[in-house]
C-alpha cells in the first residue's frame, strides 16, 4: 500500500497543473471582456468668444449623449475674450470634469485665453513643437498699469490657480503665465525625489527636506511664461508630448489601462456656428452697423420705402439675432431695440417733423445696442462690472465706432456727390432751400422738360394714388411725392400742403372733403 502522504502530494500537484491555465487566463479574459472606452475629439480653433463657448457646449453634450468617456478638446488658438474663456473654464471644471475625462490636445498653440481653456482640462497633451502660455491681460487702445492691471491680473491668476488645484498642475508656473511680478524656482524634494515649484517669497528653508542649494530658476520676474511642448512636459504642465492624435490616444490608453474602439468621433463647428462667430467679430459688426445707418439715412432723405430701408432692417435683424444666439442679447434689450424702431416709424409716417417720438426712438435703439455688448441677465443693468468685462465691452464699442465713422464718411459722400450722378440721382434727393415767398423745390415726377417746379405751404391739389400714408399728389401740372398727416387718403381726395420739412411734403385733407 502506497504512502498516503505521497498520494496527497501527487493529487495536489495535479490540481495545480489543471488550475494553472485557468488562473493565468482569468485576467486576460477579464480584459478582453471589458468594454472599450469611447473618445470624442472636439475641435476648438480660432478666436475664443461666446460663439465658440456655445458651440463647445452643444458638441460636448452631443458626445456625452453618445456615451463618450474621454473628451479631447483640440486646441488651436491665439486667444480671445477673457470672459468667454472663463465661462469655458468653469464649464470644464465645475460641470464636464465630473462626468467625463477632459483632455486639452494642443495642435499648434494655446496662447492667452487658449492657455486658460487648456489648463482647465484634466490633462494637457501637446503635439511636438507647439506652445502654451502668455495670458497677460491687454486693453484695446490703452495700457493697463498700477491698480487697474493688478485688478485684472488677480482675477485671471485666480482662474489659473483654480485650474491648478482642480487638475494637479503647478500653481506657481500657471501664475507665471499671467504676471511678471515673481520669480519661480524648481526645487527637488529630497524625501519624495520629485521636483516642486515655488515663487521667490515662498522658497522652502529646510535643507533636510529640499535641495534649496541647487534650486533652478525657471521664470525670472521680468518674464512672462510661454513654454514649448518639451518644456511643458519637463515642468509638469503637459502630461505627454506626442507626434499625432493616435499618439495621444495611445498615451491615455497605456496610462489609464483602457482601450479605445476604432477612431474617435470628430466634432467640428457647423457652418451656422461659424457664421454667428463671424458676424459677431468687430470688423463685420462695423460693416453691418454702417450699412444699417446708411440705409436709414437714405430712407429719411427719399420719399416712401425702398431698398435702403429694407437693407437697414436686414442688417439690424442680423445684428440682434447674432447677439441673441451667443447669449449677449436678452429679451429686455431686444424689446428696447424694437420699441425704438417702432417710435421711429411713428415719427416717419405719422408725426411730421422730428420730435419726442423720434428722439425717444433713437435713445431706445442706442440703449438696446449698447446693452447687447455686455453679458447680463434681464434683471441686471448692462454695465461692465470689472476690468475683464470692460475689455470685452471695448471690443464691441470698437465695432460700433468703426461702423459709425464709416457711416458719417459715406453719408457725406452721398449727400455731396450722389445727386450729381445722373444714373444714381434717384436714390437721394437734393437738399431743399427756401425761395422767395416761402417756396421750396421738392421731388416731382413731371415731364423731363418741365424742370424742378416749386410748391409752397397752402397749395392745394388732388391725390393721384392712395396715401398709406405716402404717395403722389398733383398740384397744378406738377406731381409731387407727399406724406399724409396721420391718416390714409384715397385717390381723388383734395389735399392742402401744411408743411415742407426738407424733402418731405406733408399734406392734409381739405375740410369738407372725404
Amino acid at each position: 500500500m502506497e504512502n498516503p502522504l505521497r498520494i496527497v502530494a501527487v493529487g495536489i500537484v495535479c490540481l495545480l497543473f489543471v488550475a494553472a491555465p485557468g488562473i493565468g487566463a482569468e485576467p486576460n479574459d477579464a480584459a478582453a471582456d471589458a468594454p472599450a472606452s469611447k473618445a470624442a475629439v472636439i475641435v476648438c480653433k480660432g478666436m475664443i468668444d461666446d460663439g465658440l463657448f456655445k458651440s463647445i457646449q452643444r458638441r460636448t453634450q452631443m458626445a456625452l449623449d453618445r456615451g463618450v468617456e474621454y473628451l479631447i478638446y483640440e486646441i488651436q488658438t491665439y486667444g480671445g475674450l477673457v470672459q468667454s474663456a472663463d465661462d469655458i473654464s468653469k464649464y470644464f471644471i465645475l460641470d464636464i470634469g465630473k462626468r467625463a475625462h477632459t483632455v486639452a490636445y494642443v495642435t499648434t498653440e494655446a496662447i492667452s485665453a487658449g492657455a486658460m481653456v487648456s489648463v482647465s482640462c484634466q490633462d494637457i497633451i501637446m503635439l511636438e513643437n507647439t506652445t502654451i502660455g502668455d495670458c497677460a491681460p491687454i486693453l484695446l487702445g490703452g495700457k493697463l498699469e498700477g491698480v487697474e492691471r493688478e485688478k485684472t491680473e488677480s482675477f485671471i491668476r485666480a482662474v489659473f490657480v483654480r485650474a491648478a488645484e482642480a487638475n494637479g498642475y503647478p500653481a506657481a508656473m500657471l501664475k507665471a503665465m499671467v504676471t511678471m511680478q515673481e520669480k519661480v524656482y524648481r526645487v527637488k524634494n529630497l524625501q519624495t525625489g520629485e521636483y516642486e515649484f515655488f515663487e521667490d517669497r515662498e522658497l522652502p528653508q529646510d535643507p533636510n527636506k529640499y535641495d534649496v542649494g541647487n534650486k533652478e530658476l525657471v521664470v525670472d520676474d521680468d518674464e512672462l511664461l510661454t513654454l514649448t511642448a518639451s518644456q511643458a512636459l519637463k515642468y509638469g504642465i503637459a502630461r505627454a508630448q506626442v507626434k499625432d492624435r493616435a499618439g495621444a490616444l495611445d498615451f491615455l490608453a497605456q496610462r489609464d489601462g483602457v482601450t479605445f474602439a476604432g477612431e474617435p468621433m470628430v466634432l467640428e463647428t457647423n457652418w451656422s456656428e461659424e457664421m454667428v462667430r463671424w458676424l459677431n467679430s468687430p470688423a463685420v459688426m462695423a460693416i453691418l452697423v454702417m450699412i444699417a445707418m446708411l440705409g436709414v439715412y437714405i430712407e429719411f432723405n427719399t420719399p416712401g420705402l425702398g431698398l435702403p430701408g429694407l437693407a437697414a432692417v436686414i442688417c439690424f435683424v442680423i445684428i440682434i439675432g447674432s447677439k441673441y444666439m451667443v447669449g449677449l442679447a436678452n429679451w429686455v434689450e431686444v424689446l428696447l431695440f424694437a420699441v425704438g424702431i417702432l417710435l421711429l416709424l411713428v415719427e416717419i409716417f405719422v408725426l411730421p417733423g422730428f420730435g419726442l417720438a423720434g428722439f425717444s426712438g433713437v435713445i431706445c435703439i442706442i440703449a438696446g445696442v449698447f446693452g447687447m455688448l455686455v453679458k447680463n441677465p434681464p434683471d441686471r443693468l448692462p454695465w461692465p462690472r470689472d476690468e475683464i468685462a470692460w475689455g470685452d465691452f471695448t471690443w464691441g464699442v470698437m465695432g460700433l465706432s468703426l461702423g459709425f465713422a464709416g457711416f458719417i464718411l459715406l453719408a457725406w459722400l452721398l449727400s455731396r456727390y450722389l445727386p450729381r450722378l445722373q444714373f444714381l440721382s434717384g436714390l437721394i434727393l437734393m437738399p431743399a432751400s427756401a425761395a422767395p415767398g416761402g417756396q421750396m423745390p421738392v421731388s416731382m415726377t413731371t415731364a423731363p422738360d418741365s424742370g424742378t417746379r416749386r410748391v409752397t405751404v397752402g397749395d392745394t391739389g388732388e391725390v393721384l394714388s392712395t396715401l398709406r400714408p405716402t404717395g403722389k399728389a398733383k398740384f397744378g401740372d406738377s406731381i409731387v411725392d407727399v406724406v399724409a398727416e396721420a391718416e390714409f387718403l384715397d385717390k381723388g381726395t383734395k389735399v392742402e400742403i401744411i408743411g415742407i420739412h426738407g424733402n418731405r411734403v406733408v399734406v392734409k385733407t381739405i375740410e369738407g372733403q372725404s
